[in-house]
């Protein structure tokens, strides 16, 4: 187990995508934890990517919770490829944590809209890591820790599974892939350079409530209700490592507080304190099987009704570009480090999703 070198306790954290799925979970996980007392600043651009009323709703869920609670909470609204605006944050609050989980998501959707990818993965993030890097000029304390957020999509087309922060991750079959695997070389480079600690999580297809509707089991409940096919790739053939959204934020807590430690090598120079780690439920689900889960539990909360016709409504068609046909998180590290494993199964995940989208959208 690591070492906690980074309290959180008065602490300043800034977030950034935190009206995102998971960032809006991660500010509401540490703004109802009364044992510790922060000061959180929040920033979203709140783009229309997907329905904006799922991310008002969260900041509602947000204000709620921050009414009550001993930590304080700020939010902002823009984007982190604005260079002045995240130094300006930065000059103002001297966060002593950043967590980067703003990012344009979605493997498909950069094969056609390329620039925002380019402006919010890339720019933005490469503003982040400048904001860090001066975080302690003219005398002012540095950034302690930054998080950012990887993705499981860095491993592209590998053939050996389960996939290990170990491998090679030279070969992205998505400029979204290709993108975050930039944003890794970036901290790497700026930890070596700036000695700054940083932590890449790589995520595996997360889900739960309020999660992003150009998700499948979002996209498909959508469509199963309006009385369309779903689409199957790779006829089905397809293997996902679902991470319930509640296990994703505890790894991400966890690893706040287990900062890579400052050390000089042999040549006299800072060794990078940089680190990655994948967070995953290390159980990949069939896709078949998943949709039947996904229409036994529509079924139980009462979306959709107990004679529905599934079978009419699925269609099997082949692999989409960028796609992959399997995702399977190597978790040993993080679970050596932080003692830490994502254990919700997806049952339970999808059930307290379809929960939700009951009342969410008063079915």
């Amino acid at each position: 187990m690591k070492p906690i070198n980074v309290q959180l306790t008065n602490k300043t954290i800034l977030i950034t995508g935190a009206a995102g799925f998971i960032g809006a979970n991660l500010v509401l996980t540490l703004l109802s934890d009364n044992t510790i007392h922060t000061r959180l600043i929040g920033v979203d651009n709140m783009n229309d990517y997907y329905d904006v009323s799922i991310k008002e709703w969260r900041l509602k869920e947000i204000q709620t919770v921050a009414e009550k609670s001993t930590s304080s909470w700020t939010f902002i609204k823009g984007s982190i490829a604005d260079k002045e605006l995240i130094n300006s944050i930065i000059n103002t609050y001297h966060p002593d944590i950043v967590v980067n989980l703003a990012a344009q998501a979605g493997v498909r959707y950069s094969i056609t809209n390329s620039d925002v990818y380019i402006e919010s993965n890339l720019i933005g993030f490469y503003n982040i890591l400048e904001a860090c890097r001066h975080s302690y000029d003219n005398g002012e304390k540095r950034v302690e820790h930054l998080v950012y957020a990887s993705s499981s999509s860095v491993y592209g087309a590998n053939k050996k599974v389960p996939y290990s922060t170990d491998d090679k991750v030279d070969n992205p079959v998505s400029l979204y892939a290709a993108t975050k695997k930039s944003n890794e070389l970036l901290a790497h480079a700026y930890s070596k350079l700036y000695n700054i600690p940083s932590t890449g999580l790589r995520f595996f297809t997360v889900y739960g409530p309020a999660g992003r509707p150009d998700m499948a089991y979002f996209g498909f409940t959508n469509k199963l209700l309006k009385g369309e096919k779903i689409q199957i790739f790779n006829y089905g053939n397809c293997k996902r490592d679902f991470t319930y959204v509640d296990d994703i934020v505890e790894g991400v807590k966890r690893v706040m507080m287990g900062a890579p430690e400052r050390r000089i090598g042999e040549d006299g120079l800072p060794v990078p304190p940089y680190a990655i780690y994948n967070i995953g439920n290390s159980q990949p689900e069939n896709l078949l099987d998943f949709v039947q889960i996904l229409s036994e539990e529509l079924v139980r909360a009462e979306v959709l009704p107990e004679d529905y016709d599934f079978e009419a409504h699925k269609e099997l068609v082949p692999m989409q570009p960028g796609d992959v046909p399997v995702t399977y998180a190597d978790t040993s590290a993080l679970e050596r480090d932080f003692g830490f494993k994502p254990s919700t199964d997806l049952r339970t995940g999808i059930r307290r999703f379809a929960e939700w989208y009951k009342e969410f959208y008063r079915v």
